[in-house]
């Protein structure tokens, strides 16, 4: 299909860029919110809706299986309808999950407001990122992405102390209400600051049905994008476990810390991730052909220090968990460097089914582990919650340990099958070298700038 003759009609990296990202950012904070807020809320809805550790876990491995499976459809109809509407459509969503959820009065209905959450959720963070690679210039998009995944890991810190606080005052119901009223003010914001592109003839693609299994098999089908799936899948799940879900309840029950310790390593975790994003996207952004080596080390220094904390015998000391949380928080950055390796490998038409695929990664992952650890709480634990030991969590944690060694193995794979595919396309191989993410032949034309 031929593509629109593109006229640009906004400045890039700008102050108009600068403001729609800030609006477009804020909604990626709340949905973070919104995702982890079953973090520290996870021992009170076990009580709250009498459930075992399996049924507690299934609230999150269904919000995030519901996340993962949306992925693809969602890039599909990001590339088709653009960014706005779909923020749009996401907040909404989301706004209407948690408000549901804080009146649930059953596992069932439970259960339907993280199915609805999910949805909304999984439209917002794709949508962001087609705006920062279609907004910023080629050198600022990768600091940008980063910047986009650290600052709205902020909402986790909201969800890991003030939440916690506030069920303590307020209650379930209304301290879950009040969350869910913060989508209703973003969503003036979404109407009146965000635009899809600067460019006309960019804004979206008409996608023939025909044409859509053949367009999504060549996305597919590119190294690039299994290498960042890959990295993906391997960087993101151990904090995403951690802070989402099993992350609390191993600090509490586990290590016997208290609850403002606990919450205080959670929050330590998303700060040292705030820290991490822009040195990782200033180290990629300068080596962009060592991209997928950096990641390999920083996955080796996570499992390395977990090793440790589960090795360690009885409970770890406080300074020992606070280097876990502290190297756990660059898994994070670490994971999004597979978008910047979106825009290496495609073209701009195609950035929103490539970073669906990318994204489904992680999430897969994490709902996968958070299902393990809580199938084995479940069998050396029976009594619930009140009854695990550390050894038990020790136990359980050691899943990771398999899906971190498949993920490497994947991604030192698909790294050599990218820089074959790189290399048909002539002078592709040395601009990655020479550092730059933009290669000709495979992504030259998304630089508007």
């Amino acid at each position: 299909m031929t593509r629109p003759l593109r006229r640009q009609i906004h400045d890039i990296g700008r102050r108009r860029a600068w403001t729609i990202w800030v609006v477009a950012l804020a909604v990626y904070t709340v949905a973070i919110f919104h995702r982890t807020s079953l973090g520290v809320a996870g021992l009170v809805a076990a009580e709250r809706f009498d459930i075992t550790a399996s049924q507690l876990a299934t609230f999150t491995v269904l919000q995030l299986l519901v996340y993962a499976g949306m992925q693809i459809p969602v890039g599909v109809l990001l590339d088709r309808f653009g960014s706005r509407l779909l923020l749009l459509v996401g907040l909404t969503l989301m706004t209407a999950g948690q408000l549901w959820f804080a009146f649930a009065d059953s596992f069932a209905m439970g259960l339907a407001a993280r199915v609805l959450l999910g949805i909304g959720d999984a439209m917002i963070f794709t949508s962001m990122l087609r705006l920062v690679a279609l907004w910023f210039r080629v050198r600022q998009a990768p600091i940008i992405t980063q910047l986009s995944g650290m600052i709205g890991q902020l909402g986790a810190v909201a969800a890991a102390t003030p939440l916690a606080h506030a069920l303590d005052r307020w209650g379930w119901e209304r301290s879950f209400s009040i969350t869910a009223g913060a989508g209703s003010v973003l969503l003036v914001g979404l109407v009146l600051v965000v635009k899809d592109s600067p460019y006309t003839g960019e804004a979206v693609e008409k996608i023939k049905v025909r044409a859509l299994a053949r367009t999504l098999g060549e996305v597919w089908g590119n190294p690039g994008t299994r290498l960042g799936m890959w990295i993906h899948f391997t960087g993101q799940f151990g904090a995403t476990v951690f802070t989402m879900l099993w992350g609390y309840p191993f600090l509490v029950e586990g290590q016997g810390l208290s609850p403002a310790v606990a919450g205080g390593l959670l929050i330590t975790l998303t700060l040292s991730a705030v820290v991490a994003g822009p040195v990782i996207g200033s180290l990629t952004g300068r080596l962009p052909y060592r991209r997928s080596q950096i990641v390999l080390c920083i996955v080796v220094a996570i499992a390395t220090v977990w090793a440790v904390v589960l090795l360690w015998p009885g409970r770890a000391p406080l300074p020992l968990l606070v280097l876990l949380v502290c190297v756990m928080a660059f898994g994070g950055p670490g994971s999004m460097v597979g978008f910047d390796l979106a825009r290496s490998f495609h073209p701009s038409d195609r950035l929103g089914r490539a970073t669906g695929v990318i994204n489904i990664g992680g999430f897969f992952a994490s709902l996968v582990t958070m299902a393990l650890i809580g199938l084995i709480l479940d069998q050396r634990a029976p009594g619930g919650p009140g009854t695990y030991t550390l050894d038990d969590f020790k136990v359980a944690m050691s899943v990771q340990f398999l899906l971190w060694g498949l993920g490497a193995v994947q991604i030192w794979r698909y790294r050599y099958k990218g820089l074959d595919y790189i290399d048909e396309h002539p002078g592709a191989l040395d601009a990655l070298r020479a550092g730059d993410t933009l290669l000709p032949g495979i992504s030259r034309d998304q630089d508007g700038g």
